[in-house]
C-alpha cells in the first residue's frame, strides 16, 4: 500500500495559494483515477483507490501546514506502513515554476510542513517537490507562497498537474527518472535522463568525408584563366 499525502492549508481561502500546489496535485490524481469519494479521517480528508494494481490511499491533512505530520503519520500507523510507503508532494521555492524533482529522505529544506512530516513520519518518505520559483528577496516569500498562482502560471501549472495525474501510477512503481521526464516535456521542457545525448537530426551523420589531399589537381585548359597560367608558367609544354 502507498499513501500519497499532498501538503496545503485547508479553506477556500487558501485554495488558490502556492503553497496548496500539493492539494492541487493529489486533487489531479483523485479526478483522473477510480478513487472514492472524499472523507474525513486521520485529521485529514482522504480517498481509496488502486493504481498499478496496488491499493493507494490520497491524504490531504487538515491541520494546517505545519502539523501535516500528523495525519500522515496517523494514517501510516494505522495501516502499519513504513516512512517508504509515504509519497509527500509539496511546493518547493527553490526550483524554478513548473520544474519538478522527487527523492527518498533529505533535509526540511526551511518547509514547515514537511519538518512536521518528519517528526511524525521518519525522514526517509519520498519527496516530489513541486516548483513554485522564489521571490528574489526573503522579506517577499511571505507573501509569495501564500499568494494565489497567476493567470499566466496556468500555462505551466495545469499540463504539469495533468500529466502527473495521468501519470500517478509511475509513483506506485517508483519509475520516478520516467515520471519526472514526462513531467518537464508537459511543461514545453526537455528530458532530464543522465547521460542522454542529444538526437541529431535524420539524415545528417557526425562523421564528415575526409579530404583526399593526394588527389591530383585539375589545371584548366581554355579560357582566361588558362592565358594567365601560361603567362605564369612560361608557356611550358608548348
Amino acid at each position: 500500500m502507498l499513501i500519497i499525502a499532498g501538503l496545503g492549508n485547508p479553506g477556500p481561502k487558501y485554495a488558490g495559494n502556492r503553497h496548496n500546489i500539493g492539494f492541487m496535485a493529489v486533487d489531479a490524481i483523485h479526478r483522473k483515477n477510480p478513487f472514492s469519494p472524499w472523507s474525513r479521517k486521520f485529521k485529514g480528508e482522504i480517498a481509496e483507490g488502486e493504481l498499478a494494481g496496488e491499493k493507494v490511499l490520497l491524504i490531504k491533512p487538515q491541520t494546517f501546514m505545519n502539523l501535516s505530520g500528523e495525519a500522515v503519520g496517523e494514517a501510516m500507523r494505522f495501516y502499519k506502513l513504513a516512512p517508504k510507503d509515504i509519497v509527500a508532494i509539496y511546493d518547493e521555492l527553490d526550483l524554478a515554476p513548473g520544474k519538478a524533482r522527487i527523492k527518498a529522505g533529505g533535509g526540511h529544506g526551511g518547509h514547515n510542513g514537511v519538518k512536521s512530516l518528519d517528526a511524525h513520519c521518519g525522514r526517509d518518505y519520498r519527496r516530489l517537490r513541486l516548483g513554485i520559483g522564489h521571490p528574489g528577496i526573503k522579506e517577499l516569500v511571505h507573501n509569495h507562497v501564500l499568494g494565489d498562482f497567476a493567470k499566466a502560471d496556468h500555462a505551466w501549472l495545469d499540463p504539469l498537474l495533468h500529466e502527473l495525474a495521468i501519470n500517478a501510477d509511475m509513483l506506485v512503481r517508483a519509475e520516478d527518472s520516467q515520471l519526472m521526464n514526462k513531467l518537464a516535456l508537459a511543461i514545453g521542457g526537455t528530458p532530464e535522463e543522465k547521460g542522454a545525448a542529444p538526437r541529431k537530426p535524420a539524415g545528417q551523420s557526425h562523421i564528415r568525408p575526409a579530404r583526399n589531399h593526394n588527389q591530383p589537381k585539375v589545371l584548366p585548359t581554355s579560357g582566361p584563366m588558362a592565358d594567365m597560367l601560361k603567362k605564369l608558367l612560361g608557356n611550358k609544354g608548348e
